[in-house]
């Protein structure tokens, strides 16, 4: 009984400090979209330039989220977060410095290696610390702090003064995580599942073996299909969810909406997120995979529907609460699957894989908007494209969840 209490103490201490770790990586991911406008101003930025701004940091992702995972499988998930979390302390702080276009792009890129690298940990973490049957839960909880940390940087962005005010969103962002840096130390404790497959790796096979089947994680024993629909759903998700994350206070400004109008559309958009984090993931662990998938994309695209009929300040911030709600609820759930399709052995590399393929998505949504909307195309016309793309990544997730769940590893005793 006391072993069974350590261990559940352990595993709420673990998906704390995840939450607060996603809470500070969801304010770093908004603040360039809310310090944006200001930024522009002061270093005389275009528009198609400003989405080379918000896509730079998403392309520090791609190659994070792979590494990341992977070393996850290597060194452990602690190290590998504790690793991530300084990168992006550091170079959060570093924007702050920031004197043209180019130490701009930069500075976001080395954050988003940062800001990469921590979720595929974050993600692996939460799912081997919680029971059989609050995982899903377990990881929705932890994503909930992504879209709340975002709801935060648009409260700072709001409050913050003048032209100058954009540098406190980067502050925040950086300090936050170098003093997150100590607790995790401290008090978070490594997975007892990688720590146990670890072990059954290295006594069943060799060396060089145990690589080999971590590189193929991809594709052996049947997953290379499920791989495939996984990696689909995430690039149509999040194409359009960041599109939305980067764009959407510039959308509602462009409808001669005011900038506090703009922030309230922007923080009602985070609060449904971080609400749909938590009870959508949760709902696979009542009712299913299946179900929550499908009712999760059918409301993406009311939600978007709702922002393309929106033309007033409550209509806005109704549509950009469903927005959050769906989006960012769906993102957690994609995130669960993602985590209960590998093996312990190889489930960073497996994870991370999905969320760099993710991050291609996040990279081109805020580029090619920002490359339309330059031309001339109205938010209505990219709002109403995004529905057929969610289609289609709704059908790659139900594929997905057709496929049985492999077993965890047996975590040792405590």
């Amino acid at each position: 009984m006391q072993r069974s209490t350590n261990t559940r103490a352990n595993g709420a201490v673990t998906i704390g400090l995840c939450l607060i770790v996603a809470l500070l990586e969801g304010l770093d991911l908004q603040s360039t979209g809310i310090a944006a406008p200001r930024m522009a101003r002061e270093f005389h930025l275009a528009v198609a330039q400003m989405g080379w701004a918000f896509s730079i940091g998403a392309l520090g992702l791609l190659p994070g989220a792979a590494i990341g995972g992977r070393l996850a499988d290597t060194l452990g998930r602690k190290r590998v977060l504790m690793l991530s979390v300084a990168l992006f302390g550091v170079f959060s702080i570093a924007t702050t410095q920031v004197w043209d276009l180019n130490s701009l792009l930069a500075a976001r890129f080395l954050t988003g290696l940062g800001l990469g690298a921590a979720m595929p940990n974050l993600i692996a973490l939460c799912s081997e610390a919680a029971s059989p049957d609050q995982r899903n839960t377990a990881v929705g909880a932890m994503y909930c702090g992504m879209p709340f940390g975002a709801a935060l940087a648009a409260v700072i962005g709001i409050v913050s003064p003048g032209d100058e005010g954009w540098r406190h969103i980067f502050y925040v962002g950086g300090v936050g995580p170098l003093l997150v840096l100590p607790l995790l130390a401290i008090f978070m404790q490594e997975s007892a599942h990688f720590i146990a497959a670890r072990s059954a790796v290295s006594g069943s096979r060799a060396s060089g073996e145990a690589r080999s089947s971590i590189a193929q994680a991809l594709w052996k024993e049947g997953r290379a299909g499920t791989t495939v629909a996984l990696w689909i759903s995430y690039l149509g998700t999040l194409i359009v969810l960041y599109f939305l994350i980067n764009w959407l206070p510039s959308l509602v400004l462009s409808r001669g909406l005011t900038r506090v109008q703009s922030g309230i559309v922007q923080m009602m958009f985070n609060i449904g997120g971080g609400i749909g984090a938590i009870v959508i993931a949760s709902l696979m662990d009542r009712i299913g995979r299946r179900r929550t998938v499908a009712g999760m994309y059918l409301g993406i695209a009311v939600a978007l529907a709702a922002l393309v009929a929106a033309n007033g300040g409550a209509s806005m911030a109704c549509g950009g609460l469903l927005a959050g709600l769906f989006l960012v609820g769906g993102q957690s759930v994609l995130y669960a699957l993602a985590s209960s399709i590998y093996p312990t052995h190889v489930r960073g590399t497996g994870v991370g894989a999905a969320v760099a393929v993710g991050r291609m998505g996040s990279i081109l949504g805020p580029l090619i908007a920002g490359q339309l909307l330059a031309i001339g195309q109205s938010a209505s016309v990219l709002l109403s494209a995004s529905i057929p793309l969610i289609a289609v990544a709704a059908i790659a997730a139900w594929l997905v969840v057709g496929k049985p769940a492999p077993a965890y590893a047996p975590a040792p005793a405590q």
